[in-house]
């Protein structure tokens, strides 16, 4: 198991632009591929981004393609987010998650969760 808490959120206008990260405890954070998903209030939790351990394969939900561009840091034991022309449909909370499966997109394939950090979007 990783430990992981997410930071970066908070309340922008649209058009604007946030980085999210993600810190890990762990010896095994490399090993893993990393997550994004958000929640919408009254919505279910919803895949956002994902990146293989080593980084080279990064996988998109259609909706922000374009706009949103995931990344790690294996050494510093990071994942990130950049969200860019943020729109008020992106407010949400935010987690980040660890898999132990390549290419994982549901949520089911993800075994660690963070508490999450509030992003909001102003129109």
């Amino acid at each position: 198991q990783v430990q992981l808490v997410e930071s970066g959120g908070g309340l922008v206008q649209a058009g604007a632009s946030l980085r999210l990260s993600c810190a890990a405890s762990g010896r095994t954070f490399s090993s893993y591929t990393m997550g994004w998903f958000r929640q919408a209030p009254g919505k279910e939790r919803e895949f956002v981004a994902a990146i293989s351990w080593s980084g080279g394969s990064k996988y998109y939900a259609d909706s922000e393609k374009g706009r949103f561009t995931i990344s790690r840091d294996n050494a510093k034991r990071t994942v990130y987010l950049q969200m860019n022309s943020l729109k008020p449909e992106d407010t949400a909370v935010y987690y980040c998650a660890a898999s132990g499966l390549p290419h994982a997109h549901e949520l089911s394939e993800y075994h660690s969760w963070g508490q999450g950090t509030q992003v909001t979007v102003s129109s």
